[in-house]
């Protein structure tokens, strides 16, 4: 098995078609098709169905691609590195990222590296939902990341953790945003809810989703957006509240007023991620320490929100 028939098969999965793959790989249909024929042989089990027009994946070639891109990625990354050794670059640490994230920590983040005297290059990739995050840092695609922590388990790469509760932003002038301290997610039973999109972030939507549920109801979700700035942006015209992270106070314009909900049995956290392998050397042993450290210093000021009272 070669490097080549990996991006043969990978191409031709991601595509669905043989003929297409052909075609973006530069190679005839037939070597392509028998190529990914030798490599089942080898393999032991079909990875694909063909079909009247493209094809698609057996369960053992849904799990076989996975394993593959994680090794292109794992060869990318060593030419990549070994080029930066050989001209003296910086290294490059590839940061996934949530929203929130991208505003809040992330400068943090790098003014960290550069204090540190840390010579290395950020590739940052906003990536959600999390659980996609967490399978790129499984297939070597990315080293750090930081996410919100859905139903996929994230024990063996976590490295820490902060709390980043629960809040809901209401209009300015809203009655229950003129209350003073936290709310009971019952208190929003009647409200119109906004909402980060299901088909962008489904962990978080879940997530919120399955907090007014354990109140007793649904939430009323008529709007949605793909970014928390959108959200909030909705929340401020008066379309309806939104549950959002604490971390959301360091986004929020005039028109919007926040309040910490209380007795949440869900945690809502921020969680650092690194891959298991990225850690095994000095160099991302290093790297993820000072991440730690920026997400700490974060959730520092987080504590000194309002919200938090």
């Amino acid at each position: 098995m070669e490097l080549r028939h990996l991006r043969y098969f990978v191409t031709t999965a991601e595509l669905g078609s043989i003929s297409r793959a052909a075609i973006k790989l530069f190679i005839a249909q037939p070597p392509l098709s028998a190529q990914i024929r030798q490599l089942e042989e080898e393999v032991g089990t079909a990875l694909l169905v063909r079909l009247p027009r493209g094809v698609r994946l057996t369960p053992a070639g849904q799990s076989f691609l996975q394993d593959a891109r994680a090794i292109l990625a794992r060869a990318e990354q060593a030419k990549v590195r070994a080029r930066e050794l050989r001209d003296g670059q910086r290294a490059t640490v590839r940061v996934g990222l949530v929203p929130t994230v991208t505003q809040s920590l992330l400068p943090g983040l790098i003014q960290l590296f550069q204090d540190a005297g840390l010579a290395t290059r950020v590739e940052g990739q906003e990536l959600v939902p999390s659980s996609r995050q967490l399978q790129a840092i499984r297939n070597a695609e990315l080293d750090i990341g930081f996410i919100r922590p859905g139903s996929t388990s994230h024990r063996d790469e976590q490295v820490c953790a902060i709390d980043d509760p629960y809040c809901v932003a209401f209009p300015r002038g809203h009655g229950l945003a003129r209350s003073s301290g936290a709310l009971r997610v019952g208190a929003l039973e009647k409200e119109v809810f906004v909402a980060f999109s299901r088909y962008t972030e489904s962990d978080y939507f879940d997530q919120t989703a399955a907090v007014c549920e354990a109140s007793g109801f649904k939430a009323d979700v008529r709007h949605t957006a793909t970014q928390f700035m959108s959200v909030l942006a909705m929340v401020a015209h008066g379309l309806g509240v939104a549950i959002v992270p604490a971390s959301c106070a360091l986004m929020i314009g005039e028109g919007v007023v926040l309040r910490r909900l209380k007795s949440v049995e869900r945690k809502s956290e921020l969680v650092l991620v690194a891959g298991t392998d990225f850690r095994s050397d000095l160099w991302g042993e290093r790297v993820t320490k000072l991440a730690g450290q920026a997400l700490m210093d974060f959730g520092a000021r987080l504590k000194q929100l309002n919200v938090w009272r």
